[in-house]
């Protein structure tokens, strides 16, 4: 099984479609209308690609794009950023969120940050598994944080210190500039 992270392209439009299609709970990580797919490329190519403030991948393996791996919220002055994931729903259960949130915070720390966050509904102990088998440690809960329709969920913050222990994960190619999205006019 070949894995990398390398950044996205228009032409992942299909695979995108696809994974929200197959996946219901995406809907609260990919919020945007990707009813078809036009709507995805427009979609991919709305995201950033100003690397001042967010840095995202797809997440590939063997050739085909199965979720992403990003940084959001990058702050320099005190060297932190956001970490988010996803999976489209065949491709859990194999350690790849895993594999790509160690990879990019590997590469968050070699280019300075010192302070990785995320956070997790605490209803979702698969997303919780991610985190702490990428090294990073639960620090607390975030009471109602999060509203998705009409019902608001706690949120487990994790974080991961550029001075923690390195998790053993199998390591992950990153590939091309995670600042742009390949293919985007």
């Amino acid at each position: 099984m070949a894995v990398l992270l390398r950044p996205w392209s228009i032409d992942d439009a299909p695979a995108l479609l696809a994974a929200r299609q197959s996946t219901p709970d995406l809907d609260t990580q990919l919020p945007a209308d990707l009813t078809d797919e036009d709507a995805a490329r427009r979609h991919i190519g709305s995201w950033p690609s100003s690397g001042a403030h967010a840095r995202i991948w797809a997440i590939v393996e063997d050739g085909l794009t199965v979720g992403n791996v990003g940084l959001s919220a990058i702050e320099s002055r005190h060297g932190t950023a956001w970490a988010s994931y996803w999976l489209a729903g065949d491709a859990r259960g194999r350690g790849l969120a895993t594999r790509g949130l160690a990879a990019v915070a590997r590469w968050a720390f070699g280019a300075g940050l010192h302070r990785l966050e995320l956070g997790h509904r605490v209803n979702n102990p698969a997303s919780c598994r991610v985190a702490t088998g990428a090294g990073f440690v639960a620090e607390g809960i975030e009471r109602q944080k999060l509203r998705y329709g009409a019902e608001r969920f706690d949120v487990e913050t994790h974080a991961r210190l550029a001075s923690d222990p390195v998790p053993d994960v199998a390591a992950v190619e990153l590939h091309g500039d995670p600042l742009r999205i390949d293919g985007a006019p």
